[in-house]
């Protein structure tokens, strides 16, 4: 998963850390839990109105040059009923909801027959009781309203995904609405070289979402956020960044990663930032754990040679920067890639250049964001 300097598979098991007894339950450093409710209207046009302000993660798909259709129905994918697998193909990364009502990344395979087939079969993937649900992680599902269909995908020239879906997307609880948005947008920004995305349904352009309206009049990138907190107060002159918790599968046997987009003040340094909403913790989300002690400081962010971003934490858990949970350094790898283009990482710990995780990485030389996010056992 690791690139390009070390390769870590698979996710540590809940609870099965070498973290000392004072840590509770089985959340590295403890957990928060809260309802996650959409933001207010004017928050709501904020985020709309922000504009590459958020990095887009790369993706496991080569460029797709030019403009690129693919109709379903000629795609050469056998469609099932009944909630089948399709058979196994290409991995790639789709956001699914899980237990706790959150979008999450989760690697799945997907029916191969090249890129833009598999432009199709990663929006498929959404679809409740769909083709593939037999196919994804217990406790995970696809958000958009069962019966949905993929008519069609392009790829303009703007790099822009077009898609069409029949008139069952229209047929979603309205509770859901920014949940959809969210899913779509990130799954298909996840493919290198979508840089945003564009809905239609049965040949009619959306310039608004049918249920509560949530405008389309511009393409949907990530700056629209994913698993947005609660906003009490509406946050004027602020910008947004996009951090990486951690949370357990239901059996509590394997832990995943969760984004979520917080709101700062505007004109901090995103990175900064973002680190520092990490290292707060969860507070607002529901069954997201504490990734970081309670004694972490962030004392430093550097951009070296090669684009390599140096993070500098300290804390009082792990002096001698061994054992240290793969959650706590995955989570920041995660999140400086999100805010910093991509790019690689290496951690200075209490003063250590040698990093060493608990699946035996050494995060003090340079990281980089997985592949694939989530590889979780069905």
């Amino acid at each position: 998963m690791m690139k390009p300097k070390h390769t870590v598979r698979g996710l540590s098991a809940a609870c099965l850390l070498a973290v000392p007894l004072a840590l509770s339950g089985c959340g590295l450093f403890g957990s928060e839990s809260a309802a996650v409710d959409p933001p207010p209207e004017e928050v709501e046009a904020q985020m709309l109105q922000i504009s590459g302000e958020t990095t887009l993660d790369t993706g496991v798909f080569a460029p797709i040059s030019g403009e690129e259709t693919v109709n379903t129905a000629d795609s050469g994918v056998a469609a099932e009923t009944g909630g089948a697998a399709r058979a196994a193909g290409d991995r790639t990364t789709v956001f699914l909801e899980d237990g706790n009502g959150l979008l999450a990344p989760v690697s799945v395979s997907l029916a191969g027959g090249g890129e833009a087939s598999l432009l199709e079969s990663s929006l498929t993937a959404l679809v409740s009781k769909g083709e593939y649900a037999a196919a994804l992680p217990e406790g995970f599902k696809g958000v958009l309203p069962a019966g949905t269909e993929v008519k069609t995908v392009s790829v303009d020239k703007d790099r822009i995904a077009v898609v069409e879906f029949n008139s069952a997307f229209n047929d979603y609880d309205p509770a859901d609405e920014r949940k959809i948005l969210e899913a779509v947008t990130w799954t298909l920004t996840g493919l290198n070289d979508i840089q945003g995305v564009q809905l239609w349904v049965d040949g009619k352009k959306l310039t608004e979402m049918p249920l509560l309206g949530t405008p389309l009049d511009r393409p949907l990138t990530r700056s629209f956020g994913i698993n947005l907190p609660k906003v009490g107060s509406l946050l004027m002159n602020s910008s947004a960044v996009t951090v990486y918790f951690s949370a357990a599968t239901p059996d509590g046997t394997q832990q995943y990663y969760v984004p979520v987009t917080r709101f700062v003040p505007a004109g901090q340094e995103p990175v900064e930032a973002a680190l520092n909403e990490l290292i707060a913790g969860p507070t607002p989300q529901q069954g997201l754990e504490m990734v970081m002690t309670g004694g972490t400081e962030l004392t430093g962010v550097e951009a070296g040679q090669n684009g390599v971003v140096t993070v500098s934490l300290t804390d009082d858990m792990f002096a001698d920067g061994s054992d240290v949970p793969e959650e706590m350094l995955e989570s920041v790898v995660l999140t400086v890639a999100q805010n910093a283009g991509d790019a690689p990482v290496q951690i200075r710990l209490n003063g250590k250049d040698t990093v060493t995780g608990t699946n035996n990485v050494n995060y003090g030389q340079p990281v980089s964001a997985p592949d694939y996010v989530n590889e979780l056992a069905l």
